[in-house]
């Protein structure tokens, strides 16, 4: 089964849907339905490849490239996750996230782009202040954090994950400071900071806010993630391929699609179905904005901090050796399965033809 299918089936009945078409996120999202349609086939155009082996000639439908489709961006999940093991450090690591009270969804769907980018500003500065404490590292920290929209259940429910290392620079004497009997920072003062930073961010972005919302407690939870690995290869599920996969598509009956979860308290698979339409916008909603980050590098693991983070390798890994980069795969023959070469490129604009052919490998 696949989601394109279903997305097809019901583009219509989304777009007779007047508070659809009004939306100010409906062209974005538009966008992320009609490309995960044509996505491989003969509408996107085909390349051609030769395999040397055998002499086979084959044709390969385009991928959309969308980061929402879920057949796409396998290549550059991968890449990411190996940029990132490659800033490994043999320290303890901690995975903490930083959830969105539900009174404050309503906004975040109206105003995503705004209000996910004082999410990444209040949560960042929340660990950087923390983290220069004393009593907890007193240095500078560098850190990785992505957003995501769902839930398990796919409803919408905003967080941003972190991946922290758990050490600490000092910028002053260049030592350095790790962390102690797997612990890094109380959740409780990681909440209260992030909830006075990221409502002193949407007042001074004119949003209304309750009174509620200074009186409630905010949820951030801290956990010790071994020494990081699990916890990015976690995060890089849902980097570039949507937040369903296909494989969690049970059935598509009687107008009703139903998929499988995992219930995040009990750990069982479960299944939620859904009426084809609701299922269809259950998932737009989590389209992002045009153009927004959804993982950013902060600190000393920062893009521009590259000479830094190199001298704390050099200091906690003997033979320290940077890894190449990962390789795009090679389309692959049909027949022989080695290695084939680009022929030929076509490209074609009719989103109505569907191509039966196997994706590359």
């Amino acid at each position: 089964m696949e989601l394109a299918t279903i997305f097809e089936e019901y583009r219509p009945q989304l777009l007779e849907d007047s508070r659809f078409r009004n939306a100010e996120a409906s062209k974005t999202q538009l966008r992320a339905l009609n490309d995960v349609i044509s996505c491989r086939t003969a509408g996107r155009g085909e390349i051609q490849v030769h395999c040397t082996d055998c002499g086979t000639e084959s044709w390969f439908a385009h991928s959309c490239g969308h980061r929402f489709c879920p057949k796409c961006q396998h290549h550059e999940s991968s890449r990411w996750l190996q940029r990132q093991v490659n800033k490994l450090l043999p320290v303890n690591y901690f995975l903490v996230t930083f959830t969105l009270p539900a009174e404050l969804r309503a906004i975040a769907k109206t105003f995503s782009k705004k209000v996910f980018d004082l999410m990444f500003e209040a949560a960042s500065k929340t660990l950087f202040a923390t983290a220069q404490r004393k009593k907890y590292l007193g240095g500078h920290i560098g850190f990785t954090g992505v957003l995501h929209t769902h839930s398990r259940k796919l409803d919408f429910h905003p967080h941003l994950h972190f991946v922290v290392p758990g050490l600490g620079l000092n910028r002053k004497t260049g030592t350095c400071t790790q962390t102690k009997d797997r612990f890094l920072i109380p959740e409780a003062v990681l909440g209260a900071l992030f909830k006075h930073k990221l409502l002193a961010g949407l007042k001074a972005s004119g949003f209304l806010l309750k009174q509620k919302l200074y009186q409630i407690n905010w949820i951030v939870d801290c956990e010790y993630s071994g020494k990081g690995e699990s916890a990015l290869k976690y995060l890089s599920r849902y980097l570039y391929r949507g937040v369903i996969s296909e494989k969690q598509l049970i059935s598509h009956e009687k107008g009703k699609v139903t998929f499988s979860y995992v219930n995040s308290k009990t750990k069982q698979t479960e299944k939620r179905t859904l009426p084809g339409l609701g299922f269809t916008q259950l998932l737009l909603q989590h389209v992002l904005p045009k153009g927004f980050r959804r993982v950013r590098d902060f600190g000393f693991l920062h893009g521009n901090a590259g000479k830094t983070l190199t001298r704390i390798q050099m200091v906690f890994i003997p033979k320290f050796k940077a890894r190449s980069p990962v390789k795009r795969p090679a389309f692959r023959c049909p027949v022989c399965g080695k290695p084939t070469h680009i022929r030929a490129v076509a490209v074609f604009r009719c989103f109505d033809q569907r191509l039966k052919r196997s994706p590359p490998g």
